[in-house]
């Protein structure tokens, strides 16, 4: 008998206050939702609708949240090991501020590798840098020497680096050019694709969950209002009205789906 693959990622009831008594901002609540591997889950909303919050806890950067989240059947615990941070690895959505002003890209690609002892390490920069499209030049280059797309470029190669299994996207294209934000969503696209990578991508575009997701949650003060695939999406299946809100501000949704919105996304 074959058992279930189990998700790669699951958060079961999920919840993350921030203050006491009147003060306190119940800012995730019994949020719930699984990704399968190899897939790409995009969580949308509004500023404040707890998505960003949702990612920290799953990388470990929140540990004060109550609930589980599990990492391939695994609970994990609130304080990660280094284990978890092989195989789990996150983008941030400001390149300019991801990375330290006075080290050289090499530098900033060595550092995991000494944390984590992996051997080859010129090697290994130099295959991250190929991958995100970088050549070995950029090695020797501070981060005020590169465009924001290659400062992006390689905070990704810095995450690509350990060979992680998961990326958490936290807006990765937000802070860039609209050209540069499709050429970083096309190399996202093809390193999933060759890599087998599952990722869990925060958003306010639809039109970038769109292309680069199979399904997405719609998030409203802390809460999941609405589970969707993207071919829901793009046929004007949003059922919440909220959802139907949201939709119709971003991108002109119509709910009788008189044509695809994000074909061209």
């Amino acid at each position: 008998m074959t058992l279930p693959t189990p998700p790669a990622l699951e958060v079961i009831d999920l919840n993350i206050t921030f203050g006491r008594g009147a003060k306190a901002n119940h800012a995730v609540q019994n949020v719930a939702f699984r990704v399968a591997p190899g897939e790409a889950y995009g969580l949308i909303g509004e500023s404040g609708s707890g998505k960003s919050t949702v990612l920290r806890a799953l990388s470990g950067l929140n540990t004060t949240y109550e609930g589980a989240i599990l990492l391939h059947g695994h609970e994990l615990p609130h304080v990660r090991d280094k284990a978890f941070f092989r195989q789990t690895q996150m983008v941030f959505q400001d390149p300019y501020g991801s990375l330290h002003p006075r080290k050289m890209v090499n530098q900033v690609l060595l550092e995991p590798l000494t944390i984590h002892g992996l051997d080859r390490p010129q090697q290994r920069v130099e295959e991250a840098l190929r991958a995100v499209g970088l050549g070995p030049a950029f090695r020797f280059r501070y981060p005020h020497q590169l465009s924001g797309g290659q400062r992006q470029r390689v905070a990704i190669a810095r995450c690509l680096i350990l060979e992680p299994k998961i990326l958490l996207l936290d807006e990765p294209t937000s802070a860039l050019d609209v050209s540069v934000q499709a050429e970083i969503l096309n190399l996202l696209h093809r390193l999933r694709a060759e890599r087998g990578l599952t990722y869990v991508m925060v958003s306010h575009d639809l039109a970038v969950v769109a292309h680069l997701c199979e399904r997405l949650a719609i998030m409203n003060g802390g809460r999941i209002v609405e589970e969707m695939t993207v071919e829901a999406l793009r046929a004007g299946q949003a059922t919440e009205p909220y959802s139907r809100a949201l939709l119709a501000a971003s991108a002109g949704y119509r709910p009788a789906a008189e044509q695809d919105t994000f074909a061209t996304a």
